[in-house]
């Protein structure tokens, strides 16, 4: 199914609808020629009745300006300093990249504002040193960019601020979108760069707690590039401002922004708050998910096929693991209290979510539900995973003599030969 089919958006527009999207742009995206399919992306987003708000950047431009004249301007990022050159070459790169925005919202029948909504006030002088014409936002005007909001306008927010006696000041766009995601309670602040993501240890992060980021960043900081510090940062300062889910992807890649919000899987970084993921009870409108998800698995023969009316027989067995409120993983815990025993079974975790210590939460979670229930043995059986439950699950083989007599009359019935697995539960 792709990205863009209509049946693989629609079970997100209740969660979606009415809620507000924060979009970052590089302006080195704004002028890639892949922007005419992210307007395409933001009007598939409108039409979904999802409120975006644009900020944006103007580096690049505001480096190609410079170029153009031979100058070199004292700052590009808007958070150093910022002298009167190179504020106005930063007003005309902004002004720019503003119109391009608006010009191609305007050729999707979109409509658009640009707006003074950031209230500034100079950065001041820091470490000895007048930062002149670089500012810090003081406050976002709420109530103007919901009044646009309401009636279906997108905000365009430039890499400005103003204060009241008429002054404007540089602001870095970053810093920009995280207060007016959370100015305006948004639901996802997205940063669309010219990179896949973040990366730590030369590896691309899929996704991660904000607080494992914030480690790396207190801890690591030497393994994160230079130039994805900054998406990083502001990705754990918007975190911890109450914006649950902050996103970094590649704003050259195609549909990517739709892949990004609509697949479990995303193209590039995601950084969550803690209430992000949860492992829940499985409802019977479950089901059809639990068999899409572990299809591949049952089609390996890693996992014993089973049939809809099987599991919807025994649904309070099964558990889901949520990223995002899509089910990634899932497990079953089978009892039989007369032998004090319970089955760990049908764990399966998406290929795309592996390696990131899922399957051992679960198997923890399943683990700490059968002492709830006065079990003292967990048993699992695996033709292809054994190794991963006596290595991360602390499971150690045992024989057809360990499983309850029901259960092993299953086993000698399949014909599987499955290794037998144990535990003690202390």
């Amino acid at each position: 199914m792709k990205l863009t089919d209509l049946r693989g958006i629609l079970q997100y527009i209740p969660r979606f609808r009415e809620k507000t999207f924060i979009l970052a742009l590089d302006g080195a995206v704004v002028t890639d020629e892949n922007f005419a399919n992210i307007l395409l992306d933001i009007a598939v987003l409108r039409s979904l009745s999802i409120r975006v708000v644009i900020v944006h950047g103007a580096a690049a431009m505001l480096k190609a300006l410079a170029d153009q004249q031979g100058t070199k301007p004292s700052d590009l990022e808007g958070s150093g300093i910022t002298d009167a050159d190179t504020l106005a070459l930063a007003l005309t790169a902004a002004n720019r990249l503003t119109h391009e925005i608006l010009e191609g919202l305007s050729a999707n029948d979109l409509r658009a504002a640009t707006t003074n909504a950031i209230i500034a006030h100079p950065l001041g002088i820091l470490g000895g040193v007048d930062h002149l014409f670089t500012g810090k936002v003081e406050r976002v005007d709420v109530e103007f960019l919901q009044s646009l909001l309401v009636q279906g306008i997108i905000p365009v927010l430039p890499p400005l601020g103003f204060d009241g006696d008429g002054h404007t000041y540089r602001v870095n766009s970053d810093t920009v979108a995280v207060a007016v995601a959370e100015a305006l309670k948004a639901s996802k602040l997205i940063f669309l760069t010219v990179h896949d993501g973040t990366q730590v240890h030369g590896r691309l992060i899929r996704q991660m707690l904000v607080a494992d980021l914030e480690s790396v960043l207190a801890l690591q900081k030497a393994e994160v590039p230079p130039e994805q510090l900054s998406k990083a940062t502001h990705a754990v300062a918007a975190c911890k401002a109450g914006v649950p889910r902050v996103h970094i992807i590649n704003g050259h890649v195609d549909e990517g922004l739709l892949a990004e919000v609509f697949s479990n899987e995303g193209i590039g970084t995601l950084i969550y708050a803690n209430e992000y993921q949860q492992i829940r009870r499985a409802m019977k409108k479950d089901v059809r998910a639990i068999l899409t998800l572990t299809k591949p698995s049952v089609e390996s023969a890693e996992l014993v096929k089973r049939t809809r009316a099987t599991i919807e027989k025994q649904l309070a067995d099964y558990y889901l693991f949520e990223i995002d409120k899509n089910p990634v993983a899932c497990v079953a815990l089978h009892q039989y209290p007369e032998q004090k025993k319970g089955e760990l079974a049908f764990l399966y975790v998406s290929p795309s979510h592996e390696n990131q210590g899922i399957g051992r939460k679960l198997i923890q979670f399943v683990e700490a539900k059968a002492r709830e229930m006065g079990l003292s043995e967990m048993i699992a059986l695996s033709t292809q995973a054994f190794t991963y439950f006596q290595s991360k699950g602390g499971f150690v083989e045992g024989a057809p003599e360990d499983l309850p007599p029901a259960r092993r009359e299953k086993y000698e019935q399949s014909g599987r030969k499955s290794k037998i697995l144990v535990k003690k539960l202390t």
